[in-house]
């Protein structure tokens, strides 16, 4: 702890998320383990076979594959520790730490709704600007479309974390949550927090909400299309629509878990927590049979891998 004249900054911090359990807690490992057992099996068979065949290199196929990495990343900054909590309460963290963790969560969790809108961009230029298509394919023209959601991102959550890394935290160093939360930290700030609810909503708004906007307009253009044209592009419509409800679902777990901090209600502390961690950890669970085992090629390429142990030669 650092202390000065006037009061004590806390440096160090532990978790209490689930204490309210009591002798039942350790048992919560068996089902986050078995969830993080799945998102790590899955989405490492689902990157492999991505980057070993060359027919899937294509930007959807591109797009899956790092839907996958971020599905892949999230639980590996959290639910070790979690988990670890839970069998030996071990649950201290320091100060830079909360923060570094914090960072990786937020930072890769902004791209579960970017990346759901550059996949809305690519079926928008293979069924509405079709001549355009092999040009877009192109790396270097792809990447114009990603630079602006990379920045918007990584300033938004550095803004986040430096302003929460500001502040002092005299009243306890008790974080009722399982990993670091922006405002179940934020919250136990002895100071005024108004700036940082303010960023933490605007990001809320600008990056999942945004996208949300976005996908929608181009998926009202892309159905407009279809419908004009008959049923030629049913199976991107199938796609599209896959993609609306997942969309939906973690817009939807997004802002009641960002509100949840922010508006008092009568719903428990632990009901908030396994919301939060749900929202983090589902998606990286069943991303892969969403994106993956639903994609024909994708699902013909991991049949070649059980049926020949291997993946064919590039």
């Amino acid at each position: 702890m650092n202390f000065s004249a006037h009061n004590i900054s806390f440096t160090d911090f532990k978790f209490n998320g689930f204490y309210s359990l009591g002798e039942w807690r350790p048992f919560l490992f068996i089902p986050f383990f078995l969830m993080f057992l799945l998102a790590i099996t899955a989405n490492s068979i689902l990157i492999y076979l991505i980057i070993s065949q060359r027919s899937l290199h294509s930007p959807m196929y591109v797009l899956i594959g790092l839907m996958g990495v971020v599905d892949l990343l999230l639980p590996i900054f959290f639910v070790p520790n979690m988990l670890l909590s839970f069998l030996f309460n071990w649950s201290g963290i320091s100060l830079i730490g909360c923060l570094t963790q914090m960072f990786c969560l937020h930072f890769v969790g902004t791209f579960q709704t970017t990346l759901l809108f550059w996949m809305a961009l690519d079926r928008y230029f293979a069924i509405c600007k079709p001549l355009y298509y092999h040009t877009y394919k192109e790396i270097c023209n792809f990447l114009k479309f990603v630079y602006a959601p990379l920045i918007r991102n990584g300033l938004l959550i550095i803004a986040i974390v430096s302003l929460a890394g500001r502040l002092s935290f005299c009243a306890t160093n008790v974080i009722d949550h399982c990993f670091c939360e922006h405002m179940a930290l934020v919250q136990l700030a002895c100071g005024d927090i108004s700036i940082n609810n303010i960023v933490g909503l605007l990001t809320v708004f600008l990056v999942p909400t945004a996208d949300f906007i976005l996908i929608t307009a181009s998926y009202v253009v892309i159905f407009t299309s279809v419908f004009k044209s008959g049923k030629a592009h049913m199976k991107a419509i199938n796609t599209c629509i896959t993609h609306i409800i997942v969309m939906t679902l973690t817009l939807i777990s997004a802002l009641i878990e960002f509100m949840s901090y922010r508006i008092r209600s009568n719903v428990s502390s632990s009901s908030c927590i396994f919301m939060s961690i749900i929202y983090v950890l589902f998606p990286s669970c069943f991303n892969p049979v969403i994106y993956g085992w639903r994609t024909k090629e994708i699902r013909q390429t991991f049949h070649k891998f059980i049926n020949n142990g291997k993946v064919l030669p590039l």
